[in-house]
């Protein structure tokens, strides 16, 4: 049974059998699948200061976004580089995807590394995105997972992809 239907997500409530053979009522959230990108270049990363309203705070992260409807991961990793950071790439890179919280949602986020970067005269992040573009050395990524710098999760996989750490 739906529950909700939004522009990017929709909820529903689904009997389920496990594979134990339980049946059970469940709340499942479905949004849109989204890309992750890192990009770098001579040493350096882009990454976002970006308020999030759900948290009502700033976090630094990875340039993400949903894929629009019937729209490849690999392009949409194009456009959401440009959009939010005004840079375009010459190489991006699949890093694979992750599975962001299964124990109520299907939300997958394919993971690219960018490089090249090029500034681009596409560059028109939303209305309501608050973003700043923060240059970071890639060697202080692994310590700012650490130190709590960087919380974001679909970032830390991101790092964690793209640099082994």
């Amino acid at each position: 049974m739906e529950i909700f239907r939004g522009r990017r997500l929709w909820i529903e409530q689904r009997r389920v059998e496990l594979p134990n053979g339980l049946e059970r009522e469940k709340i499942i959230v479905h949004p849109s699948s989204a890309v992750a990108i890192l990009p770098i270049e001579n040493g350096r990363c882009k990454l976002l200061r970006q308020y999030r309203y759900a948290i009502d705070d700033y976090i630094l992260e990875a340039p993400a976004g949903a894929l629009e409807k019937d729209e490849e991961p690999l392009e949409a990793a194009g456009r959401e580089l440009i959009e939010e950071t005004g840079f375009a790439a010459r190489r991006i890179e699949p890093r694979g995807f992750i599975i962001t919280t299964p124990g109520y949602t299907d939300e997958k986020i394919y993971l690219y590394e960018a490089q090249g970067l090029t500034p681009s005269t596409e560059y028109g992040k939303d209305e309501d995105e608050i973003i700043e573009v923060i240059d970071v050395a890639v060697s202080d990524l692994p310590d700012m997972v650490q130190d709590g710098t960087i919380t974001d999760a679909k970032t830390i996989c991101l790092i964690y992809r793209c640099l082994g750490c």
